[in-house]
């Protein structure tokens, strides 16, 4: 509608339109004027640009009830219970906290603070000592021990620290862990392939999984547990995301004694929730139990459409062979080497229950030495330059009669007896599998490097039987007393049985005398009666 004397097209015009210049135009235009700041013939300010002027006007909240609607109170002695509860469950790891959104875990976590460098400060320096008139030097010291032994344990809490610190430059570094020390020394030169499972790529992958994971899985390898654990990952979790669940699957168990498995699902169970697993297709162990464990999370979070399930852990640990077990075919590439899974997948396992295969990691440590790296299986033993100087270590941690009942040899040395004999003794192992299966150079020499990686293929593919020995902490041996005590009771009991038999025995016995000497009596009486 045009208003009465208007001779425009009926669409309001912004001021400096014009035939030549539309609206956005003058926009466009009015934007470059209005965001300088206006100033007088002195240069000074006039009126400031758009955020530019640094006096904010005076402004209040309007008091309005709204603003606390969605407030939730809640007493001091309500949180102080709260906080109980949970200091009650808090190391429990088979207890789980729900609606953790609506509780306030600032005020209910309580910080550790008898580490901390000012907890004793009081009892090692006066206040007066430190502030005051009388004080003896500007600066208090916030880092005081009061005995000898107590600045120990710092300087020792301290090179940890610096270790630790070390090891993370090395992890966010990404590009083999090299770095410099306070002495500008770098550390002892390793072979690039002791570096794989380190890259950036495969570190990218795991925080994938782990972002979109809600439970996370960490295998372990049932022969050396402790040794294919991440800590740093573990740590990571428990700080940066402690609303996901995390458990253990102990897998491998195939390959280790009963009571070597049992014993160290007691002893992990202490940090988080263990199980016991055998990867098969078709002759598994301990699907049914990992199964309904995951139906249990999956209850816990019914709010939820479905939840996700990421297996982490070192390579060649078995996290894509559990996958394939869990689904009952071959869902997921694997193969007897690290390094098969390249990057992250999703699997249905069932309608709300995904399963995520991750790459291999390998946290670098100043502590693993190259042997230790090489038999938890994490780099391809083709690839190793020299096997042969890691034959003596994998002496040390095998038995003599395993190796010689795996390869059918007899006839060298026993470094059991002698230590100084070792050397010797992993010439004449490696030699004798040389000539027994063929394997000679030009001259009759053995190929020492091809036996040598041969054998530690066998290593660590489980053909030749090895194992950590768990810790023997209380659970274990009260595991074996309760043994002892069966035994003992047995034995007593049996032995109370022979001496109730051998008592039932003589008074049988005595009875029976008894009977021979009244049937004694009386013929003897009969015979009196018949000679009168």
């Amino acid at each position: 509608m045009v208003r009465e004397g208007d001779n425009r097209d009926g669409n309001l015009r912004v001021k400096g339109e014009n035939f030549y210049r539309d609206a956005k135009k003058v926009k466009h235009l009015q934007m470059y004027k209005t965001g300088r700041a206006v100033r007088n013939a002195k240069g000074e300010i006039i009126r400031a640009a758009a955020l530019q002027s640094t006096d904010a006007p005076v402004a209040r909240v309007d008091p309005n009830r709204k603003w606390f609607g969605n407030t939730r109170v809640i007493a001091q002695d309500a949180l102080t219970h709260f906080r109980e509860a949970m200091g009650d469950k808090k190391h429990d790891t088979y207890s789980v906290l729900l609606r953790r959104n609506k509780l306030p875990m600032s005020l209910l976590d309580e910080k550790d603070t008898t580490e901390s460098p000012t907890a004793r400060i009081v009892e090692t320096e006066s206040y007066a000592h430190a502030f005051g008139p009388r004080q003896q030097r500007k600066k208090p010291r916030t880092q005081a021990a009061s005995s000898l032994e107590e600045l120990a344990q710092l300087t020792e809490t301290d090179s940890q620290t610096y270790q630790e610190k070390q090891e993370l430059d090395a992890t966010l570094g990404l590009m083999g862990g090299s770095f410099l020390d306070k002495d500008e020394y770098t550390q002892e030169a390793k072979e690039a392939i002791f570096h794989k499972g380190q890259s950036k790529r495969i570190w990218n992958e795991l925080y994938k999984v782990i972002d979109s994971s809600d439970v996370v899985i960490h295998v372990l390898d049932a022969r050396n547990p402790l040794g294919t654990r991440c800590e740093s990952v573990e740590n990571y979790i428990k700080e940066e995301c402690p609303h996901k669940h995390l458990i253990y699957v102990l897998n491998k168990c195939d390959l280790v004694p009963t009571w070597v498995a049992a014993a160290w699902v007691k002893h992990l169970s202490k940090s988080f929730p263990t199980l016991a697993f055998h990867a098969s297709i078709k002759n598994s162990f301990g699907k049914g139990s990992l199964i309904q464990l995951l139906r249990q999370f999956s209850t816990l979070h019914s709010d939820r459409k479905q939840i996700s399930v990421g297996f982490i852990g070192y390579p060649n640990t078995g996290k894509s062979s559990i996958i394939n077990t869990l689904r009952q075919k071959k869902v997921c590439q694997v193969a007897p080497i690290p390094g098969e899974t390249k990057v992250w997948q999703y699997i249905t396992l069932m309608k709300r229950i995904f399963l995520i295969d991750c790459p291999g990691i390998v946290p670098p440590s100043n502590k693993d030495t190259e042997a230790d790296i090489l038999f938890r299986g994490v780099v391809r033993i083709e690839h190793v330059s020299h096997p042969e100087q890691y034959i003596e270590e994998m002496l040390q941690k095998c038995e003599r009669k395993h190796l010689e009942r795996t390869y059918e040899i007899r006839g060298w040395s026993n470094f059991e007896e002698d230590p100084s004999l070792l050397e010797q003794a992993s010439t004449e192992f490696i030699e004798l599998i040389a000539r027994k299966q063929g394997r000679l150079l030009k001259g009759g020499e053995p190929d020492e490097s091809a036996v040598a990686k041969q054998v530690l293929n066998d290593f660590n593919r489980g053909k030749i039987p090895w194992f950590v020995s768990p810790p023997k902490d209380e659970e274990v041996r009260t595991g074996e007393d309760k043994k002892l005590e069966h035994k003992r009771k047995r034995a007593e009991r049996e032995a109370g049985k022979e001496e109730e038999y051998n008592a039932k025995r003589a008074k049988v016995d005595l009875e029976s005398s008894e009977d021979a000497q009244d049937v004694e009596e009386e013929l003897e009486k009969e015979e009196k009666l018949d000679k009168q």
